[in-house]
């Protein structure tokens, strides 16, 4: 599975390009929440507790950062980059972050489109950490 993927799988957590749109408070509050959630254990470990999808996209995340809380909390970061990097783009609409994301389920490259230049660098690095055979 290719870091894009992996990725992915991080989002899928959430339920549902470079130029940022300002979002409104109610979608700021909102990508607050997800960002929390992906970026704090603790929060993301209750959402991950509640969904059996969400359960199963963390076992393939452990399983492909080999069990690493470093790599898995750098996943699950960058997830939440990339969910920043989309909603803005899509000025919070949660109708295009839902097109983005189904778009990059069956085709995780299409995601570099709505990504930001620094976003899709540490996807690149997070990606060549994962296929070095230590995982580091």
């Amino acid at each position: 599975m290719s870091a894009a993927a992996l990725v992915v799988a991080a989002l899928a957590l959430t339920g549902c390009p470079a130029g940022a749109q300002a979002l409104d408070p109610g979608s700021q509050e909102a990508l607050g929440t997800v960002l929390r959630m992906l970026q704090e254990p603790a929060a993301r470990s209750a959402a991950i507790a509640g969904d059996a999808r969400s359960g199963a996209a963390d076992a393939q995340i452990q399983s492909l950062t080999r069990g690493s809380p470093a790599l898995t909390q750098e996943v699950y970061e960058l997830a939440g980059q990339i969910f920043e990097d989309i909603a803005r783009s899509s000025g919070g609409d949660v109708q295009a972050i839902n097109q983005v994301l189904a778009r990059a389920q069956a085709d995780p490259a299409s995601l570099a489109v709505s990504l930001s230049p620094s976003t899709l660098a540490r996807l690149r690095a997070l990606a060549e950490k994962l296929s070095a055979p230590s995982g580091r």
